[in-house]
């Protein structure tokens, strides 16, 4: 348990605040930055459909940012022909594959791989050709896991919401299962050579357990510290959950 999880921050969040006024402020461009001064390990944006949050020039200015400071951009998109020419043509680190529902308020529940192996084949395919690495977002399912092999997938990345929803709920016996569920699909991904990385509702109160897992390479978290942030500052809130994040492993922070 000696080996360094990293830290994406997901930044889509600066950009909601600020379209709810509309203008340039604050810019998640200049989180981004101030983000990785602080330690994260990456960069993790959504491209919605509707644009509901990050918008184009963003995905455009963060991947040069990412760029300039040798840092992974994880690109979030669905599935779409659009979102996959936006992705051959930026040519991020990577790309999480992710579902999309204009209704909802955020990603809820994760990419149903098992069910459309031939289209997300092709997607991981096509972007492994121009040279990006796939994740698939996707629920703690043995037959989604499967089927991420199937497609070759080389990460994906487990959807903890459920989980982390019941720990603050006081769902205790509802955290365990799913907790259980999480441990037995990393080692499950981590048997098939896929490199395994976790992601939503993680705050400082769920991220030790989930980073006590020893196959998760990587975590990304965002609402979570971009709303923390408001009330002790990005740094402060990024430090705090790297400190976590390192104490679960064993570690000092650097």
């Amino acid at each position: 348990m000696s080996q360094r999880i990293r830290l994406g921050l997901n930044i889509d969040h600066i950009a909601t605040v600020r379209n709810a006024r509309g203008g340039h402020s604050p810019d998640p461009v200049r989180g981004a930055r101030l983000a990785i001064a602080a330690g994260v390990d990456g960069i993790t944006a959504h491209l919605r459909e509707d644009r509901r949050h990050v918008r184009d020039g963003d995905i455009t200015a963060l991947a040069n940012l990412c760029d300039e400071l040798n840092k992974p951009l994880n690109f979030e998109m669905a599935v779409t022909e659009e979102m996959l020419s936006l992705a051959e043509n930026l040519r991020p680190h990577a790309a999480c594959l992710v579902p999309e529902r204009r209704q909802e308020r955020t990603t809820e529940g994760g990419l149903d791989v098992a069910g459309r192996v031939d289209e997300i084949g092709a997607a991981v395919a096509r972007l492994t050709k121009a040279g990006v690495r796939s994740s698939l977002f996707i629920a703690t399912d043995p037959a989604q896991v499967s089927a991420a092999e199937v497609v070759k997938a080389p990460v994906v990345e487990f959807h903890t919401g459920a989980l982390c929803d019941a720990f603050r709920e006081g769902d205790m016996a509802l955290y365990e299962k799913e907790l259980k569920a999480l441990r037995l699909a990393a080692e499950m991904a981590h048997k098939a050579g896929i490199e395994v990385h976790a992601g939503h509702g993680i705050d400082y109160d769920t991220v030790t357990a989930i980073a006590q897992i020893p196959q998760v390479k990587e975590l990304n978290i965002g609402h979570f510290l971009i709303g923390e942030a408001i009330f002790t500052g990005l740094e402060t809130s990024i430090h705090k959950m790297r400190l976590l994040m390192d104490a679960a492993r064993g570690l000092t922070s650097r």
